[in-house]
């Protein structure tokens, strides 16, 4: 399960990356690097715009989880991207949440420890909902466990396996726009 972080520890989480990527930037231009030290910023660019695209999306706990996963110890490296502008409906944060939340414990449990392990999340909005694509590349380790996890149904939301294979794993999850009370 998530870690439940307090406003203390998510400024000293920020902080650390921040001093991190301004010590990258040093270390590059103390070595003349400078379209390296150019690289890095434009990186860091990219990365505050997909923060704040996912900050909007108005799913708050959908966010803090893919915010701070990679904060904590855990077997495979996440990504994100949100393809477009903020999401036109409402959606249902907390069943989003739950279930991302339970596929990311399998996941993490079913791959091959410390090898170089990553999920990529995009997210993309549609006429009645949105739609999140989950595309891994590493070891997989147990197979049985993930297509288990794949096998449950939610009536709010439809995820379909496109590939499940040792080495990858790619995945769509449609969640629809709450009826009534959307936008």
């Amino acid at each position: 399960m998530e870690k439940d972080w307090n406003m203390i520890e998510v400024l000293r989480h920020a902080r650390h990356d921040w001093l991190n990527k301004i010590q990258l930037i040093k270390g590059n231009l103390s070595l003349n690097k400078i379209d390296r030290a150019k690289e890095i910023i434009d990186e860091i660019v990219v990365e505050a715009q997909q923060e704040a695209r996912l900050s909007n999306l108005n799913l708050p706990e959908f966010a803090s989880l893919l915010l701070t996963y990679n904060w904590e110890n855990h077997y495979f490296q996440l990504e994100y991207e949100v393809l477009d502008d903020p999401i036109a409906g409402r959606l249902d944060d907390s069943v989003l949440s739950e279930w991302t939340d339970s596929f990311f414990a399998i996941l993490d449990s079913s791959v091959k420890p410390y090898h170089d392990n990553h999920l990529s999340v995009s997210i993309r909005h549609e006429k009645e909902g949105a739609r999140f694509f989950f595309d891994f590349s590493g070891i997989l380790t147990d197979m049985d466990q993930l297509k288990k996890f794949f096998k449950k149904k939610n009536a709010d939301i439809t995820a379909a396996v496109q590939e499940l294979a040792e080495e990858e794993l790619a995945l769509e999850l449609f969640v629809p726009f709450i009826r009534n009370g959307s936008e």
